[in-house]
């Protein structure tokens, strides 16, 4: 099997057992790997509450991952998420996942919950689950000196282990896992950390026609300003949008009430450069070195991270973003849904936070103490308790990330109709809304974006499945990245099959949310967007999204994917792409 070890390693923390099984080849040739093998392998427990025992928690490699293919070190790790309730996967960085296929494995299948905390340490073939209870109490920067670098290692901090809802998995220090609470799933396992290594090589079918793949892509990125630009993701990372979204008065400022924000210069790209003049780093594989490290060792955030702790909680000293990173980063928390739900109390309670308290307010969520108790829930579970669910800036449950939809309609389409929740990654209306990339399109318009839409989330499904980043896609498209697909693994991929899958993934994901209960209802956007300019000073505003405008284009989107009206997956459709009868089929079973 080129581009796969063939080999799958399942572990059950129940009975403290383990066993090396054949990777399941026909979902290979459906779901291709990453995400969409994870999702089909989750598909006949999803009836099952998140912190049932046999909830499983996978972590799934892609093809791609080992080879010479650029971006080429990512996996993807799901199960269910306890924040939204839905089916839920993360894409992650770091060499995890380039360990875990010189292990020799395509994936890791967890079921089960240890009696006492445990780490699961894999070597090739030796597999050990070790006792853990003097680790347990450890937040990742603690227990990270005491396991050293030798492994590459995922771990969970005490907001994982309390049951944070919005807890993550934090791979190598400092990628994190962090949506929709696959930290909180593994600390319901007890779970502590895995540590792997490997020193087998990837088969590759074709050598030759995957250095000249690759060389084609390398090109496209030497020549994207969005890339390898000047102001570039290699020269200033995720946060050189700052000041792009800054000037398209589209970034969220105090919860969601506005959309611009005076002082999001302190933290911009270059600011965030000059004041820490961070070195170039990134994931196993990737040669664009979109992360950044401060001389002193501080982690430089995403861009998500410094606007939401900047502008979304009116806050705009640089330190302080740099420092709640880290606090984040130690405890296993998703940055966005802290930020966001400490801008939901901030707004609830007419109080904005001063920069040390909220310092303060990440550390007592990672405690589940005193308020942190409260909004260690999210913000929907929080703002219900308090009798204002309208100031969760959520979709399914899930924070919205820094685009404000009232500024880019796509992007506004996108979060509804995520699988997921509201998140920005699923369709990235941003490649052509903002940074017009294949092509660019009026950002105020829902005219064509329906369409765009549901091509853009089964191409991400697909990226996601080959697990490469979806950065190198600012670039290049899967026209470039079939033909390396084909080399690695012999088999004959081009874009109209890669796509295939890609809804494939993508029905097999909203089928088993119908199954869970959600449809249409859950389609939508808080109602804040719909009633409030988000910028309106001289020429330029930014007005409320207007609800028959976006009515119309997602009853459009849900033509185009064949969903009934009330946001079922349509039998027939099912059908037509060969899913029928799951989940519960054998073929959907992992290998007893």
């Amino acid at each position: 099997m080129h581009g796969y070890t063939g080999k799958s390693l399942f572990i059950d923390l129940s009975t403290g057992k383990h066993r090396i099984v054949k990777t399941p080849a026909p979902l290979i040739e459906k779901f291709i790997g990453g995400r969409g093998l994870g999702v089909a392998l989750i598909a006949p427990y999803i009836r099952y509450p998140w912190d049932s025992h046999e909830m499983p928690l996978i972590f799934s490699s892609g093809p791609l991952v080992g080879t010479a293919s650029p971006t080429s070190g990512r996996i993807s790790i799901v199960s269910r998420s306890p924040l939204t309730g839905t089916v839920f996967d993360c894409s992650v960085g770091g060499r995890f996942g380039t360990e875990m296929k010189k292990a020799g494995y395509d994936l890791i299948f967890i079921q089960g919950k240890a009696r006492g905390w445990k780490i699961i340490e894999v070597t090739n073939d030796d597999v050990k689950i070790m006792d853990a209870e003097k680790l347990s109490g450890k937040n990742t920067e603690e227990l990270l000196k005491t396991m050293g670098n030798t492994y590459a290692i995922a771990t969970i901090g005490r907001a994982g282990e309390k049951g944070v809802r919005f807890a993550g998995i934090v791979f190598d220090g400092h990628y994190l896992a962090g949506r929709g609470g696959l930290g909180a799933v593994m600390g319901a396992k007890r779970l502590k950390a895995i540590m792997i290594q490997g020193d087998n090589g990837i088969s590759v079918y074709d050598e030759t026609e995957l250095r000249r793949a690759r060389e084609e892509i390398m090109r496209l990125l030497r020549a994207s300003p969005s890339v390898f630009g000047e102001f570039g993701l290699s020269e200033f990372g995720t946060a050189a949008l700052v000041d792009l979204i800054h000037v398209r008065r589209m970034e969220p400022t105090e919860n969601f009430k506005r959309s611009y924000f005076e002082h999001s210069h302190n933290y911009s790209g270059y600011s965030l450069k000059t004041l820490f003049n961070p070195r170039k780093t990134g994931c196993k594989g990737c040669p664009i070195f979109c992360k950044k490290i401060s001389t002193g060792g501080k982690v430089i955030p995403e861009f998500e991270t410094v606007s939401h702790f900047g502008a979304l909680n009116k806050n705009s000293e640089p330190e302080t973003i740099i420092e709640a990173n880290r606090l984040c980063n130690d405890y296993g928390l998703d940055t966005i849904s802290t930020a966001s739900t400490i801008a939901c109390y901030s707004e609830i309670n007419d109080r904005w936070l001063t920069p040390e308290e909220l310092l303060q307010y990440i550390s007592l969520i990672g405690e589940r103490k005193d308020i942190g108790e409260h909004l260690s829930e999210g913000s929907l579970r929080y703002a219900t308790a308090q009798g204002m669910p309208q100031f969760s800036m959520s979709v399914k449950g899930l924070e919205l990330p820094a685009y404000d939809p009232r500024g880019a309609y796509g992007i506004a389409l996108a979060y509804a109709t995520s699988n997921r929740g509201g998140c920005h990654l699923r369709a990235y209306p941003i490649s052509y809304e903002i940074l017009r990339k294949p092509v660019s399109v009026d950002r105020f318009s829902f005219e064509g974006k329906a369409r765009m839409v549901k091509i853009s989330e089964d191409m991400n499904a697909v990226v996601d499945s080959l697990t490469a980043c979806k950065f190198v896609f600012f670039a290049s498209t899967l026209e470039e990245y079939a033909p390396c697909l084909k080399a690695v693994t012999g088999r004959d991929f081009d874009v109209q099959s890669l796509l295939k899958a890609g809804e494939r993934i993508w029905l097999l994901e909203r089928y088993l949310n119908n199954i869970i209960g959600f449809s249409r209802k859950d389609d939508d956007l808080p109602e804040r967007f719909f009633k409030e300019p988000g910028y309106s000073e001289g020429k330029f505003i930014i007005p409320p999204i207007n609800r028959e405008d976006f009515l119309y284009a997602l009853n459009r989107y849900y033509r185009i994917r064949g969903y009934k009206e009330d946001g079922t997956v349509n039998e027939e459709i099912l059908d037509s792409a060969n899913l029928k009868g799951l989940p519960s089929s054998d073929h959907c079973s992992f290998p007893q």
